[in-house]
């Protein structure tokens, strides 16, 4: 028949009668590059003849007795004008060993052949050695970094599926490269996209499946729906955990180095499957402020009263809690982290403080708390509080903390600073609203003879005293990365004229 009958043919929107998937498809797409097809063929069969076959792609064909004298086929295409390009042999050579690299017969190219390797899944996991992980992972990209380490998959019930997933060199704060993980059926490549076969947070990994289980002769959106395809998605998750779980187990050193590479999947997969998390929390860890490894629930066997202290970066109000002896878990400001926090909030008794962001009764010291009334009844430290509000026209408390060495710090209430970082990771306009109603406050330490010292001044020089608070505030704004980047020049010539003044009394 010719190609007008083949089209009429499934002209039906039935399912049964859809048009991908059906025998002859792959052969009249030889149109779309060639004006004509030759073909010479001889079958195998014992007294077969030789037959010839051509069409130009119109209704009509030729068909008579052929010259091949060895059995097989041969398939001669005559190209279009625009199609020239294909008798490139560096192109042609690009093409094969993009969808041919792994069939199982030989593809050659001009004598030379194309699938020389044949793919490592294929070979049981006992049998193969790290270098041919290695080797096989280079083929596959070879302009990618050595990977970490990998997971071989072989099923046979209730799908068939193998594979080899490889663990990148990522990070996370690195791109989140997707769609590198190739897909094949029957050892023939059909695409690197596997978002809608594997969940999201695997989508980070490399390697190659093979499965003759993949529905591909249907819609994108049924193969999400699919029975098999999900079950090969949580099997391939499962895989990865119990890989991931078997490393921190027997190896966990090399896990712990791994770590900034293993996070992104590890956090990510936590807060997409709850399979996943229950599988993965023994080994969803932190660093401490002591740069020791721990988990949330290690953390609460640790501190029963069920409050995890956190800061994003090591800095001077670390040190109030470090004195203390208090443990703080160092979390990145980042989306994902700050995510996971309300997760495990969720999932756990835990509530997590960031150390600026809550007042504790545990850095303060009460006896040198300056509580004592005058004749206006008023205290000191209500006097200084009162002193640094009028200078800085903000909310302010005056406390008598546990160190003299910390002058001041910003304190951030934790529902607000969450808020405005879930929101500047959308987009800068919501954050610089965001920022409009985080109202912070200034808590000045009574101790400190740095804020003795600008109470003094404002007897002698008003100015300069009020020069001195904008100094202190500005520090703690420096230290607690809160100073946005265009208020930097205002500070530094703010204190090069406090530097000037105080040099003048020398």
């Amino acid at each position: 028949s010719g190609a007008e009958e083949f089209v009429k043919k499934y002209e039906t929107h039935k399912e049964e009668d859809q048009i991908i998937g059906h025998f002859g498809l792959g052969f009249y797409s030889t149109y779309m590059a060639a004006k004509q097809v030759e073909i010479q063929t001889l079958s195998y069969k014992e007294g077969a003849e030789s037959v010839y076959w051509s069409c130009d792609g119109s209704a009509s064909y030729t068909i008579e007795k052929g010259t091949r004298e060895a059995r097989g086929t041969e398939i001669i295409l005559t190209l279009l004008e625009d199609e020239k390009e294909y008798l490139d042999e560096a192109k042609m050579r690009t093409i094969l060993k993009h969808y041919c690299s792994f069939l199982p017969y030989p593809i050659l190219l001009n004598g030379k052949q194309i699938n020389e390797h044949p793919p490592l899944w294929m070979k049981p996991a006992s049998e193969c050695t790290e270098q041919e992980y290695l080797d096989f992972y280079r083929r596959l990209f070879p302009m990618e970094p050595d990977p970490l380490f990998w997971v071989h998959l072989n099923v046979d019930y209730p799908f068939h599926l193998k594979g080899i997933l490889y663990f990148p060199k990522t990070s996370l704060e690195g791109e989140f490269k997707k769609e590198k993980i190739k897909l094949f059926c029957n050892r023939v490549f059909v695409s690197d996209n596997c978002k809608d076969l594997l969940p999201d947070y695997l989508t980070t990994l490399r390697g190659a499946i093979d499965s003759p289980d993949i529905p591909l002769n249907v819609s994108r959106s049924y193969l999400q729906m699919d029975r098999t395809v999900r079950q090969l998605g949580a099997h391939i998750s499962k895989k990865i955990s119990d890989r991931l779980g078997s490393l921190y187990r027997s190896e966990k050193e090399k896990f712990l180095s791994y770590w900034p590479d293993l996070e992104l999947i590890i956090k990510y997969g936590a807060l997409q499957d709850e399979k996943f998390y229950e599988r993965v929390k023994e080994f969803l860890i932190w660093k401490n402020d002591k740069e020791e490894w721990t988990t949330t629930e290690e953390y609460l066997e640790r501190h029963p009263e069920q409050s995890v202290y956190y800061t994003a970066e090591k800095n001077h109000f670390l040190n109030l809690y470090q004195e203390k002896g208090i443990e703080v878990l160092m979390i990145r400001p980042s989306m994902i982290d700050q995510a996971l926090l309300s997760f495990l909030e969720q999932k756990t008794e835990a509530k997590f403080k960031r150390i600026d962001g809550h007042l504790e009764e545990k850095i303060l010291d009460p006896e040198k708390e300056k509580s004592l009334l005058d004749a206006d009844g008023r205290s000191e430290a209500g006097k200084i509080a009162d002193f640094f509000r009028k200078k800085l026209d903000m909310e302010v408390e005056a406390k008598s903390l546990a160190s003299d060495s910390l002058p001041a710090f910003l304190l951030i209430k934790e529902e607000e600073r969450r808020l405005r970082d879930q929101l500047a990771y959308r987009n800068q306009e919501m954050a610089s609203a965001a920022s409009s109603f985080v109202k912070p406050t200034l808590v000045v330490n009574t101790n400190s003879k740095l804020i003795q010292a600008i109470q003094k001044a404002e007897l002698k020089d008003p100015e300069l005293a009020k020069e001195m608070a904008h100094s202190v505030y500005d520090l703690a704004r420096l230290s607690q990365k809160e100073m946005e980047p265009e208020a930097l020049a205002a500070f530094i010539i703010r204190n090069q004229k406090v530097l000037e003044k105080l040099s003048e009394s020398l």
